[in-house]
């Protein structure tokens, strides 16, 4: 819908009130950000009597005859009863869960009701409207009140809407969790929205299902907060290094070479869409049009719909075509993965000098070598960017795309970095805690009640450090649990031990280090002994490992005889090598993975929720 501006009087008789300088409207938007208004330490009392521009989406609505008692919202049953648009379908389907797969096989979707003429309210005379909306700025919703004449006809503000409204900030005469609200006087622009579809209308919905809604589940005030979450580590770790004296380098995404030990890569051509290619490749172009995703998340739906018809105890019949209509799409999907596996070609099969970079390239594992190269002249240097592994994993912490703070230091050694690593992570805390205590604790009532105590024990002292051999020694001592995984030399810690040692031992984080050379990439320094290399990591409590570093191999012989070892493609790393021979230096650096350090700091259970937009094995959404 167009914008429309429509002034009617509140019947306040309140003054003209100038813009306060507290809650000054963007430089950009003309609006006042909510958080302007909600987060000061007087909650807003201050700007009472102030008039405001603001935006945001509708969170809930309800309603309140005038002759009833100012400043109180009405109970649940009052406010169903005084709905404009509520019939007894409505209330029945609302009141009685039962009924709601029934109305969903009758009508199509909850809350749907046979038609009715549009200028027909459900009640006489006027009436005053409660919204509480949120504009994105902070995790509280700000009241806006206003009579029911405002609307346009047949037109209704409900959840969902987004609106934009200028009004004076009054002070609520019952007070509790919010002390301000806003009394509209003109409403400048209603985006309405079909609440027929419109996914987010309850007032709790799961994680898990949010997540087939990426594209609007950042309006729940959980994904919201957990955003502003991510943006202040982000913003927070960029002024940690820039304070230090960090240069910050724009590291490339599509690389030639293989980082060291980071399983497969996701590989870069153009091959696959050229008809002109090998038959193998025209016959994989003949298929590109088939969205096997799609189809799956069509049996998805289906399989739904199945589950919805067995609880309704719909007719058999239907109940049977829907699982014969199943099982088809199954056998299709099944049939589709077959043709294109043996149709795609393998990377042996192509000739990748007519490819677009005339030679394999990868999406980059880590941007950790590039950097290198960067120290080895600027010093410091530091990068925030995306990192990608085709994981065949499906758990709960693992990403194809990952989003990591990388950081490489000239003139140090392994204990520096390791210095510098713990002083990053317990910055990136102290900061939450300091600047983002509405979020912590909006996330602390719908996520983990434990997250900012967690935070503070991260920020109340120095980590624990022990040797690889020492953490060995620690499990092979404990006697009452066993670990899945066993405990012995040259094996990586397992999540389970990792848990025990940060969770259950110290309660804090740990910093292991002086790992097996064989568990450790190409290129980290050899220690002494032949059989160790200095590299840690630090597990936070909770989330396992959120930073691994290393110092690097600086001696030129030592890095061949590794890349040897490992069986790498020598021409691959020659410029690699080449910084040893042109004024080498000891260097050392680490990468900080994000979306654990939002999973610290929120106590998210999925990693998939700690990221925008989660891509993993089988789901790539948008």
């Amino acid at each position: 819908m167009a914008s429309r501006e429509t002034t009617v009087s509140d019947g306040s008789n309140q003054p003209e009130a100038p813009l306060s300088p507290a809650a000054e409207p963007s430089k950009y938007s003309k609006t006042t950000a909510l958080k302007s208004i909600l987060n000061r330490d007087d909650k807003g009392q201050g700007l009472v009597g102030r008039r405001v521009v603001v935006g945001g989406w509708v969170n809930s609505r309800k309603e309140r005859a005038e002759s009833d008692a100012p400043g109180q919202l009405p109970t649940p049953r009052a406010a169903a009863a005084q709905s404009q648009d509520v019939s007894c379908y409505d209330l029945l389907v609302q009141r009685v869960p039962f009924l709601r797969p029934i109305a969903r096989i009758l009508v199509g979707v909850i809350g749907a009701q046979p038609e009715k003429p549009a200028a027909s309210p459900a009640k006489e005379g006027p009436f005053t409207v409660y919204l509480r909306i949120n504009d994105g700025s902070c995790s509280s919703n700000l009241q806006v009140v206003m009579d029911s004449s405002m609307s346009l006809p047949g037109q209704v503000i409900t959840v969902g809407t987004c609106i934009l409204v200028q009004g004076v900030l009054q002070k609520i005469l019952a007070p509790k969790k919010h002390v301000v609200e806003l009394r509209v006087e003109k409403i400048l622009h209603v985006g309405v929205v079909d609440v027929k579809s419109y996914p987010l209308t309850k007032s709790r919905i799961s994680l898990e299902s949010l997540r087939d809604h990426p594209h609007l589940r950042p309006r729940s005030i959980a994904v919201g907060s957990v955003t502003r979450i991510c943006s202040n580590l982000i913003y927070t770790g960029h002024g940690f290094f820039q304070k230090k004296g960090f240069i910050h380098v724009q590291t490339p995404i599509i690389t030639s070479m293989n980082a060291g030990n980071h399983g497969k890569m996701f590989q870069v051509t153009t091959l696959l869409s050229n008809s002109g290619g090998k038959d193998k490749s025209a016959a994989v172009h003949e298929h590109e049009g088939v969205d096997l995703e799609a189809f799956r998340a069509s049996i998805r739906e289906k399989s739904k719909r199945i589950d919805e018809l067995r609880r309704s105890d719909s007719n058999k019949e239907a109940l049977s075509a829907a699982e014969q209509d199943l099982q088809r799409s199954k056998e299709l999907v099944v049939m589709l993965e077959k043709q294109q596996q043996s149709t795609a070609p393998s990377a042996g099969e192509m000739d990748f000098s007519n490819d677009f970079f005339s030679r394999p390239v990868y999406l980059s594992a880590s941007a950790g070598l590039h950097l290198e190269s960067y120290a080895c002249a600027l010093s410091s240097v530091y990068t925030i960017g995306p990192v990608f592994e085709t994981d065949e994993s499906k758990s709960a912490a693992k990403l194809a795309e990952r989003w990591m703070i990388e950081a490489e230091l000239a003139f140090t050694e392994l204990q520096d970095v390791m210095n510098c690593a713990e002083d990053l992570v317990q910055s990136l805390c102290y900061s939450l805690l300091e600047t983002a205590g509405n979020d912590l604790k909006c996330v602390s009532k719908q996520i983990e009640k434990n997250c900012i105590k967690r935070l503070k024990s991260i920020v109340s002292g120095s980590f624990a450090r022990i040797t690889y051999s020492e953490a060995l020694n620690i499990l092979n001592q404990v006697k009452d649990k066993s670990f899945l995984s066993k405990v012995g030399w040259g094996n990586t810690l397992s999540e389970e031990q990792e848990s025990y040692l940060a969770d259950e031992l110290y309660k804090r984080p740990v910093i292991v280090h002086e790992y097996p050379k064989g568990v450790k990439p190409f290129y980290v320094r050899v220690s002494d002994d032949g059989r160790t290399v200095s590299a840690f990591d630090i597990i936070a409590p909770k989330v396992g490992v959120v930073v691994r570093g290393s110092q690097k191999e600086e001696r030129m012989d030592v890095i061949i005889k590794r890349i040897q070892e490992l069986g790498l493609p020598h021409e691959q790393y020659e410029w690699y090598i080449d910084l040893r021979k042109h004024g080498y230096v000891k260097h050392s650096g680490f990468s900080l993975d994000i979306e654990k350090m939002v999973m610290t700091a929120t106590g998210l259970a999925d990693v998939k929720d700690a990221i925008p937009f989660p891509r993993v094995r089988g789901h790539a959404k948008l």
